[in-house]
């Protein structure tokens, strides 16, 4: 078990990786289940077959978190790699705190408006889930997916990851992104790579994601 937060317990096992909240946390999401601006007292990542193809994983997700009993409202990811190689990194400044929860798999490598469109269902994916300790401007949670966003890209650019296709990846088909926050003091309104805020989740997710693909 790792305490990131005060109010937050992370569990990391081969089949999945459970996030606990003791308050609610507050979030923008892309996960399959509790996507958008939402609130969650529990998130999840789990492991599927590399062929996995449910026609509905938001209703499979749905029910692993009823039947796990984890408490709602509840946030769910898949991924087809081993969870033993989740990482996280934990990085402070100036009164603020960043953690970086980062599982990896690219053997689905994507660019970004050149590599075609695909069914999707594969699982191989590049799941980011940051936790700040402050709160965030719904302005500053959209700025930080894109701070997130191009500090991944980057790293797979310097890993010299390539699609199928040959072309550098931008990303695999299938990635996810989650920002949440605890909802601590006056709203940060942005979250820009010139930003402390910016700085910190880029370099966590770099670190993380670096690691994750070692």
């Amino acid at each position: 078990m790792i305490q990131p937060f005060p109010s937050i317990r992370v569990h990391i096992h081969p089949h999945s990786v459970t996030l606990l909240a003791d308050t609610a946390w507050y979030a923008l999401s892309s996960a399959l289940l509790g996507s958008g601006f939402t609130e969650f007292r529990s998130l999840f990542i789990y492991r599927v077959d590399k062929e996995y193809d449910h026609p509905e994983p938001w209703r499979h997700l749905r029910e692993i978190a009823l039947e796990k009993q984890f408490p709602s409202p509840t946030i769910g990811l898949l991924t087809a790699v081993s969870l033993e190689r989740t990482q996280l990194v934990r990085l402070e400044e100036s009164g603020l705190s960043v953690c970086a929860i980062v599982t990896a798999g690219v053997s689905n490598a994507t660019c970004a408006g050149l590599t075609l469109p695909v069914a999707l269902g594969k699982a191989h994916t590049i799941n980011i889930v940051t936790l700040v300790n402050c709160a965030l401007s719904p302005a500053a949670m959209v700025n930080a997916v894109i701070t997130l966003t191009e500090a991944k890209t980057d790293t797979l650019n310097r890993l010299g990851v390539r699609t199928p296709g040959g072309e550098i990846a931008s990303g695999t088909s299938t990635d996810a992104v989650v920002v949440a926050h605890n909802g601590v003091g006056e709203p940060l309104p942005y979250a820009g790579p010139a930003t402390t805020l910016g700085w910190l989740m880029g370099r966590a997710v770099r670190l993380a994601l670096t690691q994750a693909l070692g």
